[in-house]
């Protein structure tokens, strides 16, 4: 057996994970390739989500992948038998976004977990991320039920399919460093760490919980029995509360995922800290640092800089425009663009020179006379001086680290000026 079972936490069809696809898809060369649908089949924007996960894997995975649409069971005929056949015949398959319920009441007592295990087996891939993730443990959270409708904390049957193909009692938990919350706690996939430890307590003995960070990947190969931990952040074994956690590069054997060493949460932190992080992990995260260079640029008066950081922008919304991810992130990175080009065009007004390189001598040198004068208490002169560079357009503040001016006409396109007194 030379196969792969994938869990990415987050992230898979963002550009974080193009790497990690693309070096999946080398372990099947031009086999077929699947995209099981049924985690979002009830979604209203199935067809949407759907298009652009291929889409995504098209166009940058470079991948064509075809559906195998199973968004309730199929019913007894030619269509069940048509959608067996296919994925009898893949070599990779993938499954994302969605609920991990539903997607249980659509694949428990098919054929369909027996099947994906044999993709495996026969060397092919399986793909599970985010809700699809949940599933494949023994155990699964119904993190919707529980985070959104306000069920009590408790576990639903999972297809097992880790303990099928490599022997390990794992629960997998995507989405396990989330910080969506802010101020409440959403590690563990929504969980917490209170929700959390109450469930552990209902684990059998060998059971333990996989975690896999966001834009993360854990590779588990039954065959060599190792994991290769992929991607930006980090795998955690957790039973009973302690914790092994293994950083983006981590090849580790079956027996040191399960009995590795023990952590306390202060080293769990360092752990991901040290965890290698290459391309950011959101597009607002994208447009964010895109837009601090533009302003550092903007304020260096340099255009060239200013329209790098722009393209740059245009090119993450190109980039990020398959993530099936749902949020308003697209609508905050094109506030942004349509301001970054607004400003740049204040500053292409006057070419880009600082309109205030010309008059500064005087200005430095009117102020130096004002300063003279206040400390010699020559409070008629200071405040003729001030007056008269504002009737000349020049506006001076009195700040804690010194005098600042600008011109009062153009103060929100150009940065204020240390002056000399």
């Amino acid at each position: 057996m030379t196969g792969r079972l994938v869990v990415m936490g987050s992230g898979e069809t963002a550009p974080t994970m193009i790497k990690v696809h693309r070096r999946l898809f080398e372990l099947v060369g031009d086999s077929p390739a699947l995209l099981l649908d049924t985690p979002y089949g009830f979604q209203e924007n199935a067809d949407e989500i759907t298009a652009r996960a291929r889409k995504y894997f098209c166009d940058s995975v470079g991948r064509s992948v075809d559906v195998l649409s199973w968004r309730e069971e199929p019913v007894e005929g030619l269509a069940r038998e048509r959608a067996l056949a296919a994925l009898r015949a893949a070599r990779w398959v993938f499954a994302g976004p969605g609920s991990p319920t539903y997607a249980l009441r659509q694949w428990t007592g098919t054929p369909l977990p027996v099947m994906l295990a044999d993709v495996v087996r026969s060397g092919g891939v399986v793909v599970f991320a985010s809700a699809a993730a949940l599933t494949l443990g023994s155990h699964a959270v119904p993190v919707y039920e529980i985070y959104k409708a306000g069920e009590p904390a408790c576990w639903r049957p999972g297809l097992d399919l880790v303990h099928r193909l490599t022997g390990l009692y794992a629960v997998v938990i995507p989405h396990y460093d989330n910080a969506e919350g802010g101020h409440h706690d959403t590690r563990y996939c929504y969980l917490g760490e209170r929700r959390l430890a109450l469930l552990e307590r209902e684990l059998p003995d060998e059971a333990f919980v996989l975690g896999v960070d966001e834009h993360t990947g854990c590779i588990l190969d039954p065959s060599a029995e190792t994991v290769t931990v992929v991607g930006n952040g980090t795998v955690t074994s957790r039973r009973r509360g302690l914790s092994s956690v293994f950083v983006s590069g981590s090849v580790v054997t079956f027996g040191e995922l399960t009995g590795g060493r023990v952590v306390t949460p202060a080293a769990v932190a360092d752990d991901r800290a040290g965890a290698a992080v290459n391309v950011a992990t959101s597009l607002r995260a994208a447009a964010d640092a895109h837009e601090t260079a533009f302003v550092s640029a903007l304020r260096g008066h340099d255009i060239a800089g200013c329209v790098a950081a722009i393209l740059a922008l245009e090119q993450s919304l190109a980039d990020w425009s398959a993530d099936t991810l749902t949020s308003d992130e697209a609508d905050h990175a094109h506030s942004l663009l349509r301001s970054m080009v607004v400003r740049l065009g204040g500053l292409a007004e006057h070419g880009g020179w600082d309109p205030r390189a010309p008059v500064a001598p005087f200005v430095d040198a009117l102020l130096r006379i004002r300063s003279n004068a206040r400390e010699a208490k020559d409070f008629a002169t200071s405040d003729a001086v001030r007056d008269s560079l504002a009737a000349a357009g020049v506006e001076v503040r009195d700040t804690p680290t010194g005098v600042e001016w600008e011109f009062a006409t153009s103060g929100k396109s150009t940065p204020p000026r240390t002056g000399k007194g």
